[in-house]
């Protein structure tokens, strides 16, 4: 089963995280089922970018990203080539190591 590596990030998980990842679901369900709570604020619509996340290895496993996906991913902060909304982003068969950038475009961060 391929693995899902967080890099550390400050509020999220300070010492990175390393779990399971399911072939076929999100980056971001698996992330929320282990505790990485990455903000969703369009409910995994495909609506905003407050999920995005940078995949720093396994980029080429996962699945293109779509028209409306790249739409959204011109609108996030810090966008770089491997950006992908981890709501969009279906895990393969490759571990995948992510990062979480420090800053998303939501400002009033809600609880899910």
């Amino acid at each position: 089963m391929p693995k899902i590596i967080v890099l550390p990030h400050e509020d999220l998980c300070p010492e990175g995280a390393a779990f399971d990842a399911p072939k076929g679901q999100s980056v971001l369900d698996v992330a929320l089922k282990n505790g990485i709570n990455i903000d969703h604020a369009c409910e995994k619509s495909c609506a905003c970018t407050t999920c995005h996340v940078i995949i720093r290895e396994g980029f080429d496993s996962l699945e293109e990203s779509d028209e409306l996906e790249d739409d959204m991913l011109d609108k996030a902060w810090g966008l770089e080539p491997e950006s992908r909304l981890s709501c969009q982003a279906v895990v393969a068969d490759e571990d995948l190591v992510i990062e979480i950038p420090k800053y998303s475009l939501n400002h009033a961060k809600e609880d899910h």
